[in-house]
């Protein structure tokens, strides 16, 4: 009789335990398959390359639902040096990225093109430069300094030392579109 019930609690809580289903080798394949977007950055962050660059395929992010690739994203974030412009995140050299304004976008789509093909007088063009999986990681985080994901998705506060609040206790932002500011062209002033 204990045999049984034992069993069967075992059971139960194997049963009972749901969790998320994580994908550590699967490719996001969320990208055209062939490069069709212009480099809209001269600067990249290695060797330069020439030719185009892949797109998102569709607007949906295929990581914004799995913790660990938000947190994979945040990871990737830090090593490929977007602090050194975006400031954890506050903004310095590149735009902030913890606030309601969205120079380029603010869909997955829109900031996938931003790492991807750069942005005229900064952001690097970083296509060919690291896998598109990363990429989409990458996105899921950056929407997530913004409140965009859900709060058990957002990743908490990290080892280091960093005195704003974790991702997943920020308020959500509703984005806007900011106006870029249109190059004026050099030359001599009347």
């Amino acid at each position: 009789m204990r045999a049984a019930i034992a069993l069967c609690c075992m059971v139960l809580a194997l049963v009972a335990c749901e969790r998320e289903a994580r994908r550590f080798t699967t490719a996001a394949n969320n990208e055209t398959p062939a490069p069709d977007a212009a480099r809209l950055s001269i600067n990249q962050p290695a060797a330069a390359q020439t030719g185009p660059v892949k797109t998102a395929a569709t607007t949906a992010s295929p990581y914004e639902e799995n913790a660990y690739a938000v947190n994979q994203g945040k990871r990737l974030y830090r090593w490929y040096n977007c602090n050194g412009c975006h400031s954890n995140g506050g903004g310095g050299m590149g735009p902030p990225l913890m606030d309601d304004k969205w120079r380029y976008g603010s869909s997955p789509a829109d900031i996938f093109a931003t790492i991807m093909q750069g942005r005229p007088n900064g952001m690097p063009s970083f296509g060919g430069h690291i896998p598109e999986d990363q990429a989409w990681q990458i996105v899921a985080y950056v929407r997530s300094m913004s409140g965009q994901l859900r709060k058990d998705v957002a990743p908490s506060r990290s080892d280091t030392m960093y005195a704003g609040e974790p991702e997943n206790a920020r308020r959500t932002e509703k984005p806007r579109a900011e106006a870029v500011p249109v190059p004026q062209p050099a030359g001599p002033r009347p």
